[in-house]
Order: C-alpha cells, then sequence, then structure tokens
C-alpha cells in the first residue's frame, strides 16, 4: 500500500540526505519525494511517499522523530488531502501533428511550454493517474524526454494528518 507522509523539517544542509539515508537503512524505496520552503524560510516541507504496510510506515515516522532537525511527520494516507504533481514531457510533434497533440493537451488541461521544429513540451498539473493517462496517449507520437517533480500533498481545510508518535518533539497529537 502506497503512503504518503508529510515532514516538516529545519531548513539546513544535510537534513534531505539524513531523511533519504534512514529510508535507505530501513530498505524502504522512496516512490516520490518533494522537497520545498514553506512559508517560513526557515522550515522546509517534505512530501514522501512510500510502498510498505502501516505498521513499517509507523516505524519509520518513529525513527524519523529521532533525527535532528525534523519538526513534525504526518502520515496522511487515507485522510483528504490535495495531491499533486508536475510534469514536463517533450513528445515528437512534427508540423502536421502539432494540432492533435495539442488537442490531447488541451484535454488535459496541459499548456504547451515549447516549440521547436520536430518537438513540443508540454506542462501538466495534476493527480499521478492524470499524468500518466497523457503520458500513454502521447507514447504513439513519441515522449522524447520526461521529468516529474513527485508529490506534493497538503490536507484539506482543518484535517490532522495521523500522527503515530503522541507528543513528539513536546508536541501533543
Amino acid at each position: 500500500m502506497q503512503h504518503t507522509m508529510i515532514a516538516l523539517v529545519e531548513n539546513k544542509p544535510g537534513v534531505l540526505n539524513r531523511v533519504a539515508s534512514l529510508f535507505r537503512r530501513r530498505n524502504f524505496n522512496i516512490e516520490s519525494l518533494a522537497v520545498g520552503q514553506t512559508e517560513n524560510p526557515e522550515i522546509s516541507r517534505m512530501t514522501i511517499v512510500v510502498e510498505g504496510r502501516p505498521e513499517d510506515t509507523a516505524r519509520i515516522e518513529a525513527n524519523l522523530y529521532n533525527l535532528v532537525n525534523i519538526i513534525d511527520v504526518q502520515d496522511v494516507t487515507g485522510q483528504p488531502v490535495i495531491a499533486r504533481d508536475l510534469a514536463l514531457i517533450k513528445v515528437k510533434a512534427e508540423p502536421k501533428l502539432r494540432a492533435e497533440v495539442s488537442a490531447l493537451a488541451e484535454i488535459f488541461r496541459a499548456r504547451v511550454v515549447d516549440v521547436a521544429p520536430e518537438s513540443l513540451i508540454l506542462e501538466i498539473t495534476g493527480t499521478e493517474d492524470k499524468i500518466e493517462s497523457l503520458v500513454e496517449l502521447l507514447r504513439p507520437f513519441g515522449v522524447l524526454e520526461m521529468v516529474r517533480t513527485g508529490q506534493v500533498a497538503m490536507l484539506r481545510g482543518g484535517a490532522i494528518g495521523v500522527r503515530h508518535m503522541p507528543g513528539a518533539n513536546g508536541r501533543d497529537a
């Protein structure tokens, strides 16, 4: 089962390496990892997607709290979240096929962000399923290159994620 965890960390060098090393030592493959600064420049937010059993991810969460620079960790799996991924997709598109590729992009609310003599670059934001669906429809044209940001997630409204470590770092769950 896929689990999505959100970790708030101090925005300091080496934090990402320590977090990734923890997952490596526990033999977990990180399916997706997105890190960025929050509204507070001293705090970064990590969205981590891993495959595993609930008890294993709860153990990982507990281990994350043992790392320095970890402020908070929440498992948002099964919670009401908004989750998005961003992809740039370079597609082979000779001039006679551009209208067809552009029409597909429009259906998925993707934007053409670059036009070259033999290709187009599309930008799409959405769920992983939405992006995968567009990629599958573009494959017959020839996907030349693709890059994805990885999933970012935010809890909706006043929802709170699950914390397996009540009172971790001095906070109540």
